[in-house]
């Protein structure tokens, strides 16, 4: 039960990341459009510091060497399958030439919050260090999505108090993924290393396929090297969570 609650708190965490959006009204968009590429590399560097620093260092230390690397594609190319079922598609700038898009983008990020609770359920259930790891990586990518998020549906033409309501509502789906997760891995016979390696290619594939191909689509060299050293500071960040998780 202690863990169902640290679970609990922490996607309630990850839900309440939603209205962050709000914040961005009193911000000048060309701003936000500057800063939110820089967040999305950060976002890059803590997902894979988190799959390559954490997660699977840790799983292999509970199965086989093969086996962990056979579960770590079976997450990724399971996250890609969601993500042609569902059109999970995230938009990490200001504007985004979207109308019904605005609704496919809260169907797709509703699955994805979900996945996002159930790999913090996977990752507590195997150590609250794991769980830790995967709450700050999942944290930091949030904030530039939610942000994205809320743009989408304010250009969409919803209020502000729709966009607000609807982005938080679709978060709200990472606490019953986390509540999901804790139940099926608790009472299904799952290995804790195949739930780190799960975790992995998760975080593998959100950081490989949707938002280092934002980062590709910049063509001024200098802004390139910015990005790439923002990301090693993600990388870093998660590799100085060692000595604590």
């Amino acid at each position: 039960m202690d863990i169902l609650l640290k679970i609990i708190f922490s996607t309630i965490f990850i839900s309440l990341i939603s209205l962050i959006g709000v914040i961005t009204l009193s911000i000048k968009d060309r701003i936000i459009k500057k800063s939110l590429i820089y967040l999305v590399s950060i976002s890059i560097g803590a997902l894979l510091g988190g799959a390559f620093l954490h997660l699977i260092p840790e799983a292999l230390e509970k199965t086989s060497y093969n086996a962990v690397f056979l579960y770590v594609i079976f997450g990724f190319l399971l996250f890609f399958i969601i993500e042609k079922i569902f059109h999970w598609r995230h938009c990490h700038k200001k504007e985004c030439n979207i109308h019904t898009f605005a609704y496919m983008n809260l169907l797709g990020d509703g699955v994805h919050n979900f996945i996002d609770g159930i790999i913090i359920a996977a990752s507590f259930i195997a150590g609250q260090s794991m769980g830790l790891v995967s709450l700050i990586a999942i944290s930091i990518h949030e904030i530039p999505q939610e942000i994205g998020d809320f743009g989408v549906l304010l250009y969409a033409g919803l209020t502000k108090k729709k966009a607000v309501l609807f982005n938080f509502l679709t978060a709200l789906t990472a606490i019953a993924g986390g509540i999901f997760g804790y139940f099926l891995f608790n009472y299904i016979d799952i290995s804790l290393g195949f739930l780190l390696s799960f975790a992995a290619g998760g975080f593998i594939y959100i950081a490989a396929s949707d938002l280092i191909p934002e980062l590709k689509e910049e063509e001024k060299l200098v802004n390139s090297i910015i990005h790439i050293l923002v990301i090693v500071l993600g990388i870093i960040i998660m590799w100085s969570l060692k000595g604590i998780a």
